[in-house]
């Protein structure tokens, strides 16, 4: 098995190598889609147990209904994005074994961002699988010391959480790499200090597509927060805007799977494949962000 962790500073690339879908130790089982929101009918909590299901080739939804926890395979290991909450940590793991892998062959655990919703179950999953934790020095600060950093626009609404341990430092532009595994870490500042998006190549039947696993460009903060009193905050965020927008992005997945439409996309009641994804998301994102800071402005006469 090699794997290797690289940590360097580099430009947003399209990735050249393919990842195919591994072989699990026993037949694959993922939910078919109709199973998974029939159990997810009038349910999109955070910690309302869903059943796994596939996204495409090698990549698996195994979080909760109403957010991303996302397993991606190979002979070689897995690589799992996200941990949801800690109440949930309990379901991903029983969903990474409906589907025939073995937790101690997850071998890193990377993060969007470092909210609790998303990294709450992190130190369950990091004692079941003893897979290492992969992630920028932002969020690295905020997971070891369990409460997120006071630069943070929601530093006022999110609660403390359980703190990780042994937190590897990614650089922007870093790759982590197992097998034929290959994932793109890139910086998206904005909704968190620590928010990361994570690129990569996925290939079935010797078709591939660029996947996007984009963070949450929502500009979310506590009541008291004015993201106009903080320009260079709203610099950076605008950069990670046009930084995710100008991704090679075929398939499009988000942490709060609502933002891109995840489901009725998997269903087939919209494309699952489309080259404009990530620029439509990131229009988006601009627009409700130039809508907050205008409701600031008038506010303010």
């Amino acid at each position: 098995m090699s794997v290797k962790l690289l940590h360097i500073v580099a430009p947003v690339f399209a990735l050249t190598g393919c990842m195919s879908a591994s072989a699990p130790t026993m037949v694959v089982k993922p939910a078919s889609i109709s199973e998974f929101l029939t159990q997810c009918d009038g349910k999109n909590g955070w910690s309302d147990p869903a059943p796994p299901i596939n996204i495409t080739a090698n990549v698996y939804q195994v979080g909760s209904c109403g957010i991303v926890a996302l397993l991606i395979t190979s002979d070689d290991g897995h690589i799992l994005i996200d941990a949801a909450t800690k109440q949930a940590a309990p379901a991903i793991a029983s969903n990474i074994e409906r589907l025939g892998f073995k937790l101690g062959d997850i071998r890193y655990i990377l993060l969007s961002h470092e909210h609790w919703d998303h990294i709450g179950g992190l130190p369950t999953l990091q004692k079941m699988t003893d897979a290492k934790v992969v992630a920028l020095q932002a969020a690295k600060t905020a997971l070891e010391s369990g409460r997120i950093t006071d630069e943070d626009p929601q530093a006022a609404v999110h609660p403390e959480f359980e703190a990780v341990s042994d937190v590897q430092v990614i650089e922007d532009g870093g790759k982590v790499q197992l097998g034929p595994l290959s994932l793109t870490a890139q910086a998206t500042f904005g909704h968190a200090p620590g928010s990361t998006s994570w690129t990569w190549q996925s290939c079935e039947d010797e078709k591939c597509h660029a996947i996007v696993y984009a963070d949450s460009l929502t500009a979310v903060s506590g009541d008291s927060y004015r993201f106009s009193d903080h320009p260079d905050y709203i610099a950076s965020f605008s950069n990670s805007l046009k930084r995710v927008a100008a991704f090679d992005c075929d398939i499009l997945i988000t942490p709060h799977p609502s933002a891109s439409d995840l489901y009725n996309r998997i269903a087939g009641n919209a494309a699952l494949v489309d080259p404009q994804a990530c620029e439509k998301y990131a229009k988006t994102a601009r627009k409700k962000l130039d809508a907050r800071l205008l409701r600031e402005t008038e506010a303010k006469k």
